[in-house]
């Protein structure tokens, strides 16, 4: 599994790896969120 992440140290530095981190978490947590109101 790549991580995406490297790429970005070429540009806009380690505050664009900041926000995509952030990003990749909102994700993961709306996925979360769905399974868990799935089971209801």
């Amino acid at each position: 599994m790549k991580l995406v992440g490297s790429s970005s140290k070429r540009r806009g530095g380690p505050g664009r790896a900041l926000k995509e981190h952030k990003a990749r978490l909102y994700i993961i947590r709306r996925c979360v969120v769905m399974l868990l109101r799935w089971d209801d």
